[in-house]
């Protein structure tokens, strides 16, 4: 019963991570102008944070989901700032800084670890949890249950930014390294263009979803 569970738990994980939007436009961005390991690091950052919201979700951390929650708006500003941010490191980086920083164990763990801050700018990720862990009842009724759903949560997530990464990698070796540049640019803005949209809707008054 556990391998089922784990296995619905890596399609959730899975189905979260697969949409496009900037989490996976970042990815996509460092996996093209700086490789697998980069990519797939970055992915893996995003993968341990839902992996955190998820253990959330299974062990029904009520009061500090909800103080999560009352700080979404905060959370929200700060993402946009930090998405911003990455936006302009994106589009000044110089290919051989890039080069020389996506060999190095610091690179990899800056990589995943400003993906991993920018997932859990979105506190609202909770909400996601909480729904489709309730519809999986069994996670109750077994021991260690949680620990299945939360562990199947990234391994999914995981599963789908390895290969992503590796599909964008062979793509990548086709790629000039005039292409390569306009491809970093080119996501860098509209990383950028995603920060100040959603900073506008911020100013507006517009709920946050």
């Amino acid at each position: 019963m556990y391998s089922s569970l784990f296995l619905q738990a890596a399609l959730i994980g899975l189905s979260i991570a697969a949409p496009v939007g900037p989490i996976g436009l970042l990815c996509i961005q460092r996996t093209l102008s700086q490789g697998a390991r980069i990519g797939f690091a970055s992915g893996l950052g995003a993968a341990l944070a839902d992996a955190c919201y998820g253990a959330l979700g299974a062990w029904g951390m009520g009061g500090l989901n909800q103080a999560l929650l009352g700080l979404r708006l905060p959370l929200t500003w700060a993402g946009c700032l930090f998405l911003a941010w990455l936006a302009w490191q994106s589009w000044r980086a110089a290919p051989a800084h890039q080069a020389a920083q996506a060999g190095t164990a610091r690179g990899w763990l800056s990589a995943a670890g400003s993906v991993f801050l920018l997932t859990l700018s979105n506190p609202l990720t909770i909400l996601s949890f909480l729904a489709i862990f309730a519809s999986l009842n069994q996670a109750g009724t077994l021991a260690g249950g949680a620990a299945v759903l939360v562990l199947g949560v990234f391994c999914g997530s995981a599963a789908w930014w390895l290969g992503l990464a590796l599909l964008l990698a062979a793509t990548r070796r086709q790629l000039s390294a005039s292409w390569q540049q306009r491809i970093r640019q080119g996501s860098g803005a509209l990383l950028l263009g995603m920060a100040v949209w959603q900073a506008a809707k911020l100013l507006a008054g517009a709920p946050i979803p």
